[in-house]
């Protein structure tokens, strides 16, 4: 395994900065090297050095694609935390459903739901159970479920739905499993029902937030931790941005926006917390 200096930490963290927002300080040493050697050596390089000049001359971005699948922490699961999916069910969905549909009377009732650090998917199609299981006939309302990640990689598996033995056993309870999914040799893929409600796409959280639209719910759960101060600061900005006036937002459960953005207020409901525009 090529061993990173100091030097080569500096150089490299400056570089992930740079092309993904995701801010590594020298105690991660360890993890540049576990992450990162399997592509410098693929490379051929013979050292950090060298492949942060390798990644940076390379015209078709394809070393600082498998840089960011390497480094971006894609760990989810079904149903993560439980309590945010509680609050779904119980108070959000049913008071924007209720508040939307009082102004759409003569047609479908529209919703916007935004998984923005959505991983492989895991988190997106939990919320289009919900939302299948909250509603039942679907053809009353026009939803739109969108994932965005920075990892082509976990784009890519989420578009597919496909998940391995493990990652369904993870937060997957049986009686779901056998409804919403089908068994697909050593896989397993979510229907084709959950599979249409959702749309995955690639996209960085530090760029602007240019055509999104606005969104009645925006997830944005245990990424911002891995932003600097400041850039959380403008990420929850931005999302205020695109957040709808009676919209809702929702972060990790170990989160909080005191400090980072006055625009929201936190609520509480039994022992969630999300947050408000003021």
């Amino acid at each position: 395994m090529l061993k990173i200096t100091p030097e080569e930490i500096k150089l490299i963290t400056k570089y992930i900065y740079e092309i993904s927002g995701i801010y590594l300080d020298e105690s991660k040493k360890y993890l540049l090297e576990t992450r990162l050697n399997a592509i410098a050596e693929e490379q051929g390089c013979s050292s950090y050095q060298d492949f942060h000049r390798k990644a940076k001359a390379d015209a078709s971005k394809l070393i600082e694609r498998k840089i960011i699948d390497a480094i971006s922490t894609n760990e989810t699961l079904f149903f993560r935390d439980t309590g945010p999916f509680q609050l779904l069910q119980h108070k959000i969905l049913p008071e924007l459903i209720d508040a939307r549909a009082a102004k759409s009377s003569f047609s479908k009732t529209n919703l916007k739901i935004w998984s923005a650090a959505s991983s492989t998917g895991q988190e997106l199609y939990s919320i289009a159970i919900v939302l299948q299981e909250l509603l039942g006939d679907m053809s009353k309302y026009s939803i739109k479920l969108i994932g965005t990640d920075i990892s082509d990689a976990a784009v890519a598996q989420a578009s597919s739905g496909k998940y391995n033995k493990f990652e369904i056993e993870r937060g997957l309870a049986r009686d779901k499993l056998t409804k919403y999914f089908s068994s697909v040799g050593q896989t397993w893929k979510v229907n084709d029902q959950i599979r249409a409600m959702a749309n995955f796409r690639k996209f960085n959280l530090m760029s602007p937030f240019i055509g999104l639209g606005k969104f009645d719910i925006v997830l944005c759960r245990n990424v911002a931790i891995y932003f600097t101060l400041e850039d959380r600061k403008k990420l929850f900005n931005k999302i205020a941005d695109v957040l709808e006036p009676d919209g809702y937002l929702i972060i990790g459960s170990t989160e909080s926006l005191t400090g980072i953005c006055p625009r929201f207020i936190p609520k509480r409901h039994l022992r969630s917390i999300f947050y408000q525009l003021k």
